[in-house]
């Protein structure tokens, strides 16, 4: 189990869904962007840098609550200084979205005063919501709009359809169906989607996949592993097991998920652990936010 597993996601839908936004680009006002805070770069589709370039634009962080609070204001930093407006937020349960607001009135300020300089203070503002599947756009513009207006699924694709969700606030939502880019040049791009679920976890081998997460999460977040799961990470027999330290950590990753599966319990006939059931623990606790507060990339990361 050395390989990073190639992950390449592009349902028919999802082209349609690339016109569907060059279509309408020209009717709105500012592109919002939700993104997952765990991984804030790899969720962002870069297909829609290109597609909305020129309009203004707003991130929001969806799912802080699950990642690492210095990290994100690393994030929101970062953003900035691209000059993008960029918001913290929980939409499942509205924590951050208070700011969403006042930071649509501050990116379209000059908008604003145009209008209302024309005598058309008020009106409506048109904003694009876009992002990857499963990263919390119809939580987003549910919570926004008070009331269920979007279909919410835990499940990457599941809104189809452009849709229009009026606010209170003289905002106006366009929801966009979730789009991926047509191939991860970098692979570990798609395999970090692979570890929050954004890519469906059918198209990927998931046993592979949670010895992957286990690797990573024993360098950036031991403490969490051994606390949820009761387990050791080393012995120095491992480490005389491999050469090769790509091989090693991979050799390690599945006795990591071996170990998971044996300290609780999920043995088959014989006595063997059932390391798909484990990997499928891991997979579910990591994404409901069990294992901590944890974000997978760092501005860093990325040579900032």
């Amino acid at each position: 189990m050395n390989e990073i597993p190639s992950i390449q996601w592009f349902p028919g839908h999802m082209t349609k869904t690339k016109r569907m936004m060059e279509k309408c680009l020209p009717l709105v006002d500012a592109v919002v962007e939700v993104i997952d805070t765990r991984v804030p770069m790899s969720s962002r589709n870069p297909d829609i840098n290109v597609l909305t370039a020129g309009k203004p634009r707003i991130i929001v962080m969806n799912k802080c609550d699950a990642a690492d609070e210095k990290v994100t204001s690393q994030w929101i930093d970062y953003f900035r200084r691209q000059g993008i407006m960029a918001i913290a937020a929980d939409c499942r349960t509205g924590k951050g979205l208070n700011r969403f607001v006042p930071a649509v009135r501050e990116v379209l300020a000059d908008l604003i005063a145009k209008n209302t300089a024309k005598g058309m203070a008020g009106k409506v503002l048109h904003l694009m919501v876009v992002g990857i599947p499963n990263v919390g756009k119809s939580s987003f513009i549910n919570r926004m709009a008070g009331q269920k207006k979007a279909k919410v699924e835990d499940r990457p694709g599941v809104t189809r359809e452009k849709q229009w969700v009026m606010l209170d606030n003289d905002i106006e939502l366009l929801d966009m169906p979730g789009v991926l880019w047509p191939k991860f040049e970098d692979m570990s791009v798609g395999e970090k989607l692979a570890f929050t679920g954004a890519v469906k976890d059918d198209v990927v081998d998931t046993e592979l996949l949670a010895c992957r997460l286990l690797i990573k999460l024993r360098e950036i977040a031991p403490d969490s592993l051994t606390e949820r799961y009761k387990i050791k990470l080393d012995t120095p027999e491992e480490d005389e097991m491999v050469e090769s330290g790509e091989a090693m950590g991979c050799i390690n990753g599945y006795e990591l998920l071996m170990r998971v599966g044996k300290a609780r319990g999920m043995l088959i006939s014989g006595g063997e652990i059932n390391t798909e059931r484990a990997a499928a623990a891991v997979l579910d606790e990591f994404r409901g936010g069990k294992l901590g507060r944890i974000t997978l990339e760092t501005p860093a990361d990325f040579g900032d």
